[in-house]
């Protein structure tokens, strides 16, 4: 699944997904000045066909060497600084037992300086969920749950080659909800229905996000086989209004291109994604942004291990983020949010007057409604968001 690190996106709105490939670089942590930390764990039960992340197979004894070299990276790094959220994202992390899920949230509170009242975040399968499971993982500091439910038909889940039924899915009653839109032969009506289902469980959280079939998956080579196809781009916009009108209906409103959250619920990790925030990634193949630079862990999960128990840095690519560089991603991620960019913060942080550098760039998708502007801030408009893409080349 791996929701939890958000990365530098434009185009259709699609999942905010597991690594940025560029994020906004600064010196401090965040609004609120506390860090962010992710916890990477890349076993799944199976490999779903459209899955790009950094996963594979479950080994039972990789796994338990896997979580005490999580703790000790966590232990390593500690320098008693503050952190608010902790997200553990794979990979389906609800394969971890109780028991290991308690001994990462330990390393983090011994390393880090984790608030009262923090965010604890485990992504879920559906059918992963037991009572009893996720009364455990509760009692070991979980707060919040992210179940992938992707859709709510069964033909649906098959093609996506998921472990779970829409029934399994349906008894998921907690906090985050994931779902697709735009999948193999759906057709409008069957995605509406899926929202509403979505919606009948009353989330407190919910992903939306378009599918988005890559060139290396599995599913595309299935879809050519089967003679599946996704909708017509006209129709994938029409599921995504029409989602988001239905979850605006049922309570769950929108605040990035692809979240939607009841007041108070969303989800504080992955704002630091979006609003120029600092974290530390652990886990093969986990990212990290801190102090204006930027790093990623070994991706091979043996070899990650290994490096880890021999003493040996996990972190590959270390560098600077330059000064350029860290605008642009501050614009790209702040303008995924519905409040959209604060344009007062970006000129104290950056020096930068966003629309007297970028306005005349800007002013068509002003004049055609996709970009609303103020003295404050700068937002996209909902159809504006279906073509991000577009707009955000302006920054570029």
């Amino acid at each position: 699944m791996d929701r939890g690190q958000g990365r530098r996106r434009t185009g259709r709105p699609v999942r905010p997904g597991a690594s940025p490939r560029r994020t906004a670089g600064r010196f401090d942590a965040g609004p609120n000045g506390d860090l962010g930390l992710y916890l990477h764990v890349p076993f799944c039960a199976s490999i779903c066909n459209y899955c790009n992340f950094n996963r594979g197979l479950l080994d039972r004894e990789l796994k338990r060497r896997y979580v005490a070299a999580l703790a000790a990276e966590i232990a390593r790094a500690g320098d008693g600084s503050a952190a608010d959220t902790i997200y553990f994202g794979g990979g389906t992390p609800s394969l971890l037992a109780p028991p290991e899920v308690a001994r990462i949230v330990d390393a983090c509170r011994e390393a880090f300086a984790v608030r009262p009242g923090a965010e604890v975040t485990l992504e879920m399968n559906p059918e992963t969920v037991t009572v009893d499971y996720v009364s455990a993982v509760r009692d070991a500091g979980v707060t919040r749950l992210s179940i992938g439910v992707q859709s709510f038909d069964d033909r649906e889940l098959a093609r996506l080659g998921r472990g779970h039924s829409a029934d399994g899915a349906a008894g998921c009653d907690d906090v985050s909800l994931d779902l697709m839109l735009w999948l193999p032969a759906q057709r409008r009506g069957e995605c509406a229905a899926s929202v509403d289902r979505l919606c009948a469980l009353a989330p407190d959280h919910a992903s939306l996000y378009l599918l988005e079939v890559y060139p290396n998956a599995p599913l595309r080579d299935e879809m050519a086989r089967s003679g599946w196809s996704q909708a017509p781009d006209d129709d994938a916009a029409a599921m995504y209004l029409d989602a988001l009108a239905r979850t605006d209906a049922a309570g769950l409103g929108q605040y990035e291109i692809s979240n939607v959250a009841r007041p108070g619920r969303r989800s504080r990790h992955n704002l630091k994604y979006w609003q120029d925030g600092e974290w530390l990634g652990f886990g093969c193949g986990a990212h990290s942004r801190r102090g204006g630079w930027r790093w990623r862990n070994v991706s091979e999960t043996a070899r990650y291990v290994d490096a880890v128990a021999r003493g040996e840095t996990t972190a590959q690519e270390r560098r600077t983020l330059p000064s350029a560089e860290r605008l642009g991603d501050a614009l790209f991620m702040g303008l995924r949010l519905t409040e959209g960019i604060d344009l007062g913060a970006i000129r104290g942080r950056y020096g930068v007057d966003v629309m007297g550098r970028y306005g005349v760039r800007l002013q068509s998708f002003l004049d055609a409604g996709l970009l609303a502007a103020d003295a404050e801030r700068l937002r996209l408009s909902r159809r504006g968001m279906l073509l991000a893409n577009e707009v955000m080349q302006a920054f570029v």
